[in-house]
């Protein structure tokens, strides 16, 4: 499915994708962006324009998450979080990284894996600026879009140049399929029964 939006989507696509990523909805960046760096891999995409769409999804997506944080406040977050996998426990760690770090955690978060996904939320509850939040988000999430987007490129260069690396993974294919599904389930599990 993320392949395919962002093949018939492009920018706009990986912005998308992103979006949905930041809205605290657990779908990986680590898959979106390096599957963008690899199209940008055969000329299709401009790796710049990749790490920028990619932001840009993470400002649209955030918006919306900052949006419930600050309309619904804690109570919201916490009633409902649950829909969207998050526990008490990812709720507390994230408020905690916030308190610690003020507004600078949006900068810091949008690069650590999981937090970047939901820090949106307790800015939004303790009501900070907008303005400087999307500068924050923006400027967080570029580099982190850039680098995945990067990792992408340079394996879809390699993939190009190298028949032996080309021939391991076409017949490891099945294998690294079976194995995102299992981790996926494993996720969805794990949090299900966490909570029962």
């Amino acid at each position: 499915m993320i392949i395919a939006i962002i093949s018939a989507g492009g920018y706009a696509g990986i912005a998308a994708l992103m979006a949905i990523e930041s809205a605290c909805i657990p779908i990986p960046s680590e898959v979106i962006m390096p599957f963008a760096g690899y199209l940008a891999s055969t000329g299709r995409f401009n790796l710049i324009l990749v790490a920028t769409a990619g932001a840009i999804g993470c400002n649209i997506g955030s918006a919306f998450a900052y949006e419930i944080g600050a309309r619904g406040g804690r109570s919201l977050v916490e009633r409902y979080g649950r829909f969207i996998l998050m526990d008490q426990a990812e709720l507390a760690a994230v408020d905690h990284f916030f308190q610690r770090f003020g507004s600078p955690a949006i900068l810091i978060g949008r690069l650590l894996p999981v937090i970047r996904t939901f820090i949106a939320l307790p800015a939004g509850i303790a009501r900070m600026k907008r303005s400087t939040f999307h500068i924050y988000t923006f400027i967080g999430s570029w580099p982190w879009c850039f680098a995945l987007a990067y990792i992408g490129l340079k394996l879809g260069q390699k993939w190009d140049n190298d028949p032996a690396l080309r021939a391991i993974l076409h017949r490891a294919d099945l294998g690294i399929a079976a194995l995102i599904a299992l981790a996926v389930i494993w996720f969805i599990w794990h949090r299900l029964r966490r909570r029962a």
